[in-house]
């Protein structure tokens, strides 16, 4: 028995010495290690174009349905909450959904100051809009107009740090602060 592991010995030995130089397979492994940080960051990249685009989208959306406002429009015509709601989401270039994750607040203000708003944010997280409002006020009124939207984030797992409300969600708000036109003079 001793001679049999003498003989093996030695091969056993350059055996294990050729198998920890062979390269095969390095760059696979090199692969492996570098790929997870390599696709969290491409993930969390997107992720935050998203956002971005996705907010810029909501801005353009209040800037353009705020007009009707600022300009009268919308009190000449009798705008109520649903028909102004209804123009934000005309402006979101079927990008954002109109549904119960759209919240809208417009009121008038005694003055440039939005020191009495806060963000909505009940206790447990979510959005708690009881107290919005839509006054769009008459000519020359200051008046706020709010938009909140609940962003879904697409990645879990690399999208953690971006969520600011419970269940993997962002939520993505636009403001315009205006003094209305001195309409109907």
């Amino acid at each position: 028995m001793t001679l049999q592991l003498g003989i093996l010995a030695p091969r056993l030995r350059s055996k294990f010495k050729a198998w920890c130089e062979n390269r095969r397979g390095a760059t696979a492994v090199e692969f492996a290690l570098v790929s997870v940080p390599f696709f969290f960051l491409i993930f969390g990249l997107l992720e935050i174009c998203l956002i971005f685009i996705m907010s810029t989208v909501l801005e353009h959306a209040l800037a353009e349905a705020s007009r009707k406002i600022r300009t009268g429009q919308a009190q000449d015509n009798s705008f109520t909450k649903v028909e102004f709601r209804n123009e934000v989401c005309s402006k979101f270039y079927n990008l954002l959904n109109c549904d119960d994750r759209l919240y809208i607040d417009v009121r008038s203000l005694d003055k440039f100051s939005l020191a009495d708003l806060t963000t909505p944010l009940a206790g447990d997280g979510e959005i708690d809009d009881t107290d919005f409002k839509y006054d769009p006020g008459s000519a020359n009124d200051i008046v706020a107009v709010r938009v909140y939207y609940e962003w879904s984030l697409m990645t879990p797992w690399v999208s953690t740090p971006l969520s600011n409300l419970p269940n993997n969600r962002h939520l993505l708000q636009a403001n315009a602060v205006f003094r209305n036109e001195p309409f109907g003079d």
